[in-house]
């Protein structure tokens, strides 16, 4: 599955996008997931109320399943102007 990360995501991690195999079923267990793997990932995923995600370009909650998908990404809320 493709990993995107975007804004201040993307600098914490250092990636802007990246391919994981996981057994994750759902948005918050690939966050653990990858909250495990190394600090800068613990860093980014720390306030999820500051984060948006959209699975295969849709936008959804964290507990939206990943049943089938290919893509996920995480950005922190658009704003209006």
């Amino acid at each position: 599955m493709d990993i995107l990360y975007f804004a201040w995501v993307r600098e914490r991690i250092g990636l802007p996008k990246e391919r994981v195999e996981t057994s994750a079923a759902t948005v918050s267990e690939l966050v653990a997931e990858l909250s495990a793997r190394e600090d800068r990932y613990a860093t980014a995923f720390s306030d999820l109320t500051a984060l948006r995600v959209a699975v295969d370009q849709e936008l959804t909650d964290f507990e939206a399943s990943l049943e089938g998908a290919r893509e996920v990404a995480f950005f922190p809320p658009m704003t209006g102007g």
